[in-house]
């Protein structure tokens, strides 16, 4: 194993560093990865790790087993039906969805089977997502009886008004194609070639300078919740900063020299 190579268990999640990538693998597989509470717990000790973690670069969030996430656990919620448990299983469930947003390194979504309710927030609430031809996702609360409230906030911000609202009040499930032409998901190949393209993304970012990838992602979701005004203002700060920065000094220098660049840690 090599010096940045690292892997640990959990009884809900697999976690495992190589090459600069974090790979956190939901893993319960013959209850299609549930969201449960122990998943939450699970997932936000693993994001406080690799946000700590300089070695890692990217982070991939997979699953195992046939399915990503059938969402919630809702033979859980039902045994647990009061406003105490359930309130702070959605509201855990909502801060781990913007830890996500708040982690310094990008975070792919690798997708396979179905990604319903709270599985499907999680694939939205990602940076980017690669699916598999066989992925489906669907917000299907309301076949139950339960509007998918919280999915709906990632899942509106990254698809139309309208198209949102389709997934939310028919609870239907999207194929893979139908995400990739509505914007939910960025990439879509076969099942075989899933590892490729996911490790052929991350490739891509982990090579550029760190400490720009840290600064770029906090800025990016900055200015989308501003108005266009200010979103100019909060970015006009942000690429002065940058451009008098140590890393754009290095990248532009090695760009006119025509050598590599050598970027600083985060």
């Amino acid at each position: 194993m090599k010096p940045d190579e690292s892997t640990a268990t959990d009884p809900e999640l697999l976690y495992a560093v190589s090459g600069g990538v974090a790979t956190l693998t939901l893993n319960r597989p013959k209850k299609f990865n549930p969201i449960s509470s122990a998943m939450l717990d699970a997932l936000e000790s693993a994001f406080d790790r690799a946000a700590a973690d300089r070695v890692v670069r990217v982070v991939v969030l997979a699953a195992s087993g046939p399915a990503f996430s059938a969402g919630h656990d809702l033979k859980e919620m039902m045994a647990n039906r009061t406003p105490e448990f359930i309130g702070e299983l959605f509201g855990h469930c909502s801060r781990v969805m913007l830890r996500i947003q708040s982690l310094p390194q990008p975070v792919i979504a690798r997708v396979h089977g179905i990604a319903t309710a709270a599985g499907c927030q999680l694939v939205a609430a990602c940076d980017l997502a690669v699916a598999s031809t066989a992925a489906r996702f669907a917000t299907s609360g309301i076949n139950f009886g339960l509007f998918c409230a919280t999915p709906g906030v990632p899942v509106s911000r990254n698809v139309s008004r309208k198209r949102a609202f389709e997934m939310l009040f028919t609870g239907e499930f999207v194929d893979a194609h139908t995400a990739l032409a509505w914007g939910l998901v960025n990439r879509v190949v076969p099942e075989d070639r899933l590892d490729a393209e996911v490790g052929a993304l991350a490739a891509s970012i982990k090579g550029k300078p760190p400490a720009v990838c840290a600064a770029g992602k906090k800025l990016f979701y900055q200015q989308l919740e501003s108005g266009l005004s200010n979103a100019y203002q909060i970015a006009s700060v942000a690429i002065t900063e940058n451009m008098l920065g140590e890393d754009a000094g290095e990248g532009v220098g090695a760009f006119i020299a025509k050598r590599k660049p050598v970027w600083r840690e985060r």
